[in-house]
């Protein structure tokens, strides 16, 4: 029997965006406005586009402006929203937003980067191979922003290394199926990061996997990719 693909998500958008300050100085990251609109709205789009359907949105900086869009923008939406009262770090905003899911396995996505992952595919890799956690890799050319995710043929994770200029690889593209219930039951502290101290300290004991989509993909965590964020996606609207 082909399992349903997974219908819910996890949106981390409670970054301060620190090095955003220069061109984004008053709202959340990513409500940074992008080819005419916040690039959340962006993201909630294709979100719903491929299927998503019940939102849970973990905010921290800000979160009233954010909470304040989605009722006027989008009232019909099935949202929850999980308020940090004060930095938990990525891992630790999970673990707090997943105390309100109503499913075992989630979507978690970064409201500050766009990728265009066929979620579908992510989500029936992950659960036909009964993962505990799934990544979504994008094959990247001469680069030093990012560390490098190496797989095994069978698409298990076998290392995480360390940023540094490379001339190709794979790189974690800030898009993740997980089981929730697992996390919840490790004893983790409540502030920890999501990527340094589970996925780079737990893959060679849990089962964690990757899957490569080489899909269009933009992280706005620095004012130049804010630039090219906004000319490219609004080439993408104008020419959709």
């Amino acid at each position: 029997m082909i399992p349903e693909s997974i219908k819910e998500c996890i949106i981390l958008a409670g970054g301060l965006g620190t090095r955003l300050r220069s061109v984004v100085t008053d709202v959340p990251k990513c409500m940074a406005v992008v080819a005419g609109k916040p690039f959340l709205d962006h993201v909630i789009r294709y979100l719903l586009d491929q299927g998503i359907e019940s939102f849970i949105f973990s905010l921290g900086y800000k979160h009233e402006v954010i909470e304040d869009y989605i009722r006027a923008k989008y009232p019909d939406l099935h949202v929850q929203y999980s308020i940090e009262e004060f930095p938990l770090g990525t891992g630790g905003a999970i673990l707090l937003a997943s105390s309100k899911l109503s499913v075992k396995n989630v979507l978690i996505i970064n409201g500050d980067t766009f990728f265009r992952v066929n979620i579908k595919k992510l989500s029936l890799f992950h659960l036909q191979n009964n993962a505990d956690c799934t990544i979504a890799l994008k094959p990247l050319k001469n680069f030093d922003r990012y560390g490098v995710v190496e797989l095994n043929t069978k698409g298990y994770i076998i290392s995480f290394r360390e940023k540094k200029f490379y001339g190709e690889g794979l790189i974690n593209g800030g898009i993740y199926i997980l089981n929730s219930k697992l996390i919840l039951s490790i004893p983790l502290p409540s502030k920890f990061s999501f990527e340094k101290d589970y996925l780079e300290k737990y893959y060679s004991t849990h089962k964690m996997m990757g899957l490569v989509q080489d899909e269009y993909f933009i992280d706005i965590g620095i004012p130049e990719d804010l630039l090219r964020a906004d000319k490219e996606l609004s080439f993408h609207i104008h020419n959709s």
